[in-house]
């Protein structure tokens, strides 16, 4: 199978504009994301963005970018649209351009899944809560998983339920997917469901169209960009631990 990193990458955002040309040690963030996922094993790496001054930055450090339409609705969409064209690829990993340390461990193991199991058609991560500060927070994505690791729920609400404080584990969802391709553009053709819509996630509409995710635990924990503050920080972890592109 052919694996393609496809990273999303949008100039608009509500609470940091233009964040994947924000300066991070000297590069624009999507250059740090493009530069560790080719450490992967992924096969090829393509940035899929509406704008040009992404498009411009990406092609100035020597990446793959491609233009898509500005309407897309969220980023598997945008995904979709690309995988269209994409006739040589078999498996589509779609990577947060907004995840400047993204661990390229994490992608091997969702590449790893579908070498191990090529009757999946999507795949992701998970790693465990230990905080009830965590456990509590809407912005983190919970997941409950059967006993072969396949997803039974996604949720902002923490699942499970604690009637027994001791007795239940928490999973933080981590929004790396790996998709069949043939099956991105079978889901960009599926209308939203009534659980994507409450919870505002969009891997909910997989489920309640009766296909599988399985969810592989990770131990590595990343530092997602959506505010400056957050931005400061991957800066000084950066620094700190001279990390290299």
């Amino acid at each position: 199978m052919k694996f393609t990193g496809i990273i999303p990458a949008r100039y608009a955002s509500t609470r940091l504009e233009g964040k994947p040309l924000a300066d991070i040690c000297g590069h624009p963030m999507i250059e740090w994301v493009v530069r560790r996922a080719r450490q992967s094993e992924l096969d090829d790496v393509l940035v899929a963005t509406d704008d040009e001054r992404i498009l411009m930055a990406v092609q100035a450090f020597g990446g793959k970018a491609l233009m898509t339409r500005s309407d897309h609705p969220n980023g598997t969409s945008r995904l979709a649209e690309v995988c269209e064209s994409l006739t040589d690829c078999d498996v589509a990993v779609n990577i947060q351009g907004d995840e400047p340390l993204i661990e390229p461990e994490m992608i091997n193991q969702l590449i790893r899944a579908f070498r191990e199991d090529p009757g999946l058609v999507m795949a992701t991560l998970k790693h465990r809560l230990d905080t009830p500060e965590e456990i509590r927070n809407p912005n983190a994505v919970k997941v409950v998983t059967d006993k072969n690791g396949f997803a039974l729920y996604f949720s902002r609400s923490p699942i499970p339920y604690p009637r027994k404080e001791t007795a239940a584990v928490y999973y933080k969802h981590i929004g790396i997917y790996a998709y069949k391709r043939d099956f991105v553009l079978e889901y960009a053709r599926m209308p939203v469901t009534s659980l994507e819509s409450s919870e505002s996630l969009e891997q909910l509409r997989v489920l309640e169209n009766g296909y599988k995710i399985k969810v592989e635990e990770t131990s590595h924990r990343i530092i997602g960009v959506d505010t400056m503050e957050e931005l400061e920080r991957v800066r000084k972890w950066i620094t700190q631990n001279k990390i290299q592109r």
